[in-house]
């Protein structure tokens, strides 16, 4: 019984979870590792995949639903409803290129805020699957993205964190009506 978890990727009128924004400080928090994949974190991640799909996401931490695990969802293949999502328990980062590139980023829990940041364009990851089987991946481009965007969530890092742009970061949090005090900025990492 170890098929992977299906959701039907649409929205839902009312999502599971309830969404926590930026300036909450449940973000802030460094996510908890798993200490047992059981039913509970299967029914999590079903339920963070249903509250992605109807906030029109391609990725979701735990923390950002205001629960303090290393629990990330997530799903780039949003119109293939074949394509299964990825669930990744207490995910660690093994290596990143030293090659970056700056893409546009958004995050469900600042919404209608994108703005550049400067990320690895290749990462190998390990994790637990939702059966709590050790897994490794290389990947690249947007789910080399998104997942490290995602990891940022587990360890109290927001996006806005790492824009450089301060000037544009500015002027779109306080369009959208975010706190400029609410962020975080962090110096890129510098690949080892």
């Amino acid at each position: 019984m170890t098929s992977p978890i299906l959701v039907e990727k649409k929205k839902l009128a009312k999502p599971p979870l309830e969404m926590h924004y930026l300036g909450d400080r449940v973000l802030r928090q460094p996510a908890k590792r798993v200490s047992k994949v059981d039913d509970e974190i299967r029914e999590l991640a079903k339920q963070m995949l249903q509250t992605m799909y109807s906030e029109d996401g391609i990725g979701l931490a735990a923390p950002q639903v205001g629960v303090n695990k290393q629990l990330l969802v997530v799903d780039i293949a949003l119109d293939k409803p074949n394509v299964p999502p990825y669930i990744l328990i207490n995910p660690t980062l093994t290596w990143t290129s030293q090659k970056t590139c700056v893409i546009q980023e958004g995050c469900l829990s600042i919404p209608g805020v994108f703005l550049d940041v400067t990320r690895p364009d290749t990462i190998e990851v390990t994790y637990k699957d939702e059966w709590g089987r050790p897994k490794k991946l290389k990947t690249d481009g947007l789910l080399a993205r998104v997942i490290l965007h995602e990891m940022d969530h587990l360890n109290g890092v927001m996006f806005v964190d790492r824009v450089e742009n301060t000037l544009a970061l500015n002027q779109e949090l306080t369009k959208n009506g975010f706190s400029v005090q609410a962020v975080k900025p962090i110096q890129a990492d510098v690949p080892a």
